[in-house]
Parts: C-alpha cells; sequence; structure tokens
C-alpha cells in the first residue's frame, strides 16, 4: 500500500498529516508513506523529523491585500502556482500512491488536481470549523471530504456537502486522560486552581503583554490559583524581562513562565481554565481534555477561520469568546477569577467540551482511506 499525503504552510495543515500517517503505519507497517508540499513551508523542518520522505514544489499562497507590494507578490504567486502544477505532476506521477490524502494549505492544491488527472483517488481533510480555499478548490476533485468539526459541513458549497464526512481531527497521543484530579496532583497543584495560556509555538506580541499585565494584576491581587503560561519562542526573548520590570518571579511561585510546555496532554489535563488561540488542533485538545477555556482567536489567519473555532465551542457552551480587539489583561484577569469562582459553571463548561470531543477520528479517517488501498 501506497499513500500520499499532501498539505503544509502551517503546523495546523502538516499536524494532522502526520499524526494520520503514524496511525496508519502502526496498523500497516507495511504502508509507504511520502509526503508532498511547498518549499519554505514548515513541513520542510516538521515532517523529516518525524521520518517521512518529503518532496516540494515552488508554491505560495496569496496575500490578501490591494497594496502595492500585495499585488507584486500576487502576481509572483500566480506564476509559481502555474508552474507549481507540472512538477506536482511529476512528483504524483513518479510515486505512484494508491490514494492521495490532503489537508489544506496552499501547498495541498496542485498536488490533489495532478492526482486527479492520473486517475487517483483523491481524499481531502478540513481541521477548521471553516473550510480553507484549497480545500474548496480541491473539492471537486476528491471522492471524499472529511471534516473536523460538525460545523464545517454546512459552508461547504452545497454541491460538495454529500460528500463530507464527519470523521473530527486527530488529536496528540496522551491528550485525553481520565482523572484530571490525579494530573493535578502529579503535577504539584492539588487543592488549588490552575490557569494554563499560551498563544502557540511562536507566540503573539500583543497577547503576550497583555498577559505580562495580567501576571502583575494576580502577583498584586494574591487571588489563589496557580498559572503557567508559555511565552512562546519569540515571547522568550523579550517577555521575561519585561515582566521582571514589575514582578520578582521568585517571590511567587505560584506562577509559572516558561517558553514552551513540553507535557501539554498532562497540563491541559489539570488545568481549571485555558487561555489561548483558537487553532484547531487546539481546540480539538480542549474537547479530548474537557477543559473550560477563555479564547482569543488570531485576527491574522486566512478567512478568519479561528473566530469560526472559536465560536463552534462557544455554542456547544464549553469556552467564552473574547476579540482581540476588544480585549486587555485586566479583561482575561476579571474574566478568570469570574470563572474560577463560579464551579457550576465550570462543570457545565467541562461536560459540554467533552460532549462535543470526537475521540476516535484516526479510527475514523483510517477506515475512509483504507477503502482505496490496493
Amino acid at each position: 500500500m501506497k499513500m500520499l499525503v499532501c498539505g503544509g504552510g502551517t503546523g495546523g495543515h502538516i499536524n494532522p498529516a502526520i499524526a494520520v500517517a503514524g496511525f496508519v503505519k502502526a496498523r500497516r507497517p507495511d504502508a509507504e508513506i511520502v509526503f508532498a508540499g511547498a518549499s519554505r513551508g514548515m513541513e520542510e523542518k516538521l515532517v523529516p523529523q518525524a521520518g517521512y520522505e518529503l518532496h516540494t514544489v515552488d508554491v505560495s499562497g496569496f496575500k490578501r491585500s490591494f497594496a502595492p507590494s500585495a499585488i507584486v507578490f500576487n502576481v509572483g504567486a500566480a506564476f509559481r502556482m502555474l508552474a507549481s502544477r507540472k512538477k506536482a505532476y511529476e512528483i504524483v506521477k513518479s510515486i505512484a500512491p494508491d490514494v492521495v490524502f490532503g489537508t489544506g494549505g496552499y501547498a495541498c492544491f496542485p498536488y490533489v488536481q495532478a492526482a486527479h488527472k492520473l486517475g487517483i483517488p483523491c481524499v481531502l481533510h478540513e481541521s477548521n470549523a471553516l473550510p480553507g480555499k484549497a480545500v474548496i478548490n480541491a473539492a471537486k476533485y476528491a471522492e471524499k471530504i472529511l471534516l473536523g468539526f460538525p460545523e464545517a459541513k454546512e459552508r461547504l458549497p452545497k454541491e460538495y456537502q454529500e460528500k463530507a464526512i464527519i470523521t473530527g481531527n486527530p488529536i496528540r497521543s496522551g491528550m485525553a486522560v481520565a482523572d484530571p484530579e490525579a494530573m493535578k496532583a502529579e503535577l504539584g497543584y492539588a487543592g488549588k486552581k490552575l490557569v494554563l495560556s499560551f498563544w502557540g509555538s511562536l507566540g503573539a506580541r500583543e497577547m503576550n503583554k497583555m498577559i505580562a499585565d495580567f501576571i502583575a494584576l494576580e502577583a498584586e491581587e494574591k487571588p489563589g490559583f496557580a498559572h503557567v503560561h508559555a511565552t512562546g519562542t519569540y515571547g522568550w526573548r523579550w517577555m521575561p524581562e519585561l515582566v521582571a520590570e514589575r514582578v520578582d518571579l521568585k517571590e511567587h511561585p505560584d506562577i509559572d513562565m516558561r517558553e514552551y510546555i513540553h507535557n501539554m496532554p498532562q497540563l491541559l489535563a489539570a488545568a481549571d481554565l485555558v487561555i489561548c488561540r483558537a487553532g484547531a488542533m487546539t481546540t480539538i485538545e480542549l474537547s479530548a481534555t474537557g477543559t473550560p477555556a477563555i479564547i482569543v482567536p488570531s485576527p491574522n489567519v486566512a478567512e478568519n477561520h479561528q473566530e469560526s473555532n472559536a465560536r463552534a465551542l462557544e455554542g456547544r457552551g464549553s469556552a467564552v469568546v473574547v476579540l482581540e480587539k476588544e480585549c486587555s489583561g485586566k479583561l482575561l484577569y476579571e474574566k478568570t477569577k469570574e470563572l474560577l469562582a463560579n464551579e457550576v459553571r465550570l462543570k457545565s463548561m467541562s461536560k459540554a467540551a467533552l460532549d462535543g470531543a470526537i475521540l476516535d477520528a484516526d479510527q475514523r479517517i483510517y477506515e475512509e482511506l483504507r477503502q482505496y488501498w490496493k
């Protein structure tokens, strides 16, 4: 059995693809799995790290602006897209997979289109509540469109909705933990409320500034909850100094600021409340661990899809959404205190999160893909 996995540009497209590839490989050790993406994308780092062969084409997304520099960039992007189709065709033809699995992003389209021309079946996966342009444009070439959010189906063009199947999004191993209180005790937070905040692996400058204000307020008021904040790679370069100007963290052991969270499954399971963005994988993991959240969706993403993800959780009752333009450190702090003081609401939010979780997404996706294997 041979499968070509395509997609990329961001971790939200690559990580689900790697998770599915690992699940397939564990059940079909004989499977030959090859990845295809875009040069200069995150896939050039993440895919080889996961141990898979990667092919790339020179392709990029389009800038959503009419500024002269954006227009020039988009003209170049259009030429790169046209040129990428020929190379993508050659790559797909040389690999000759039984099925192509596309996870979205601008890197996905030329490979799916090439596979269709070669008569190779294609299965797409959309991880966000708002389907991206790459998936919508490639949908006509796909046999099936697998969706991470039920809300995404009605947002597909009507002619493609019959192809749609709700599978959920694959989650990292160990994410769903059965006993949150036991995990909290194991991490040293027994008897305390725990707040976890992060804005992604790189961080977000303005949001980190707000968390610095948040930390100053909790250091002053000593509200009684523990707080772990991950600054992200870029934030770690300047945020510790900014916080140190206002707070000596050595005097506040319940405030733990770090660059990165290496034990995210355990911390998510132990947290009483999370403050975060609304990337597809983050929202799915919140559901899997039943963790209530205050979500500030990033406004700097394609089609504002993070707000759609956040609103989906808000609609289920598991999250509170705050738009970045309305946000401040003080607002986040006050909402945090309000939620932590309301045990009934926290339990209700946790139940709503778990009720919306799809914990066997890997298996569901696997069953759809295996129908096309030789």
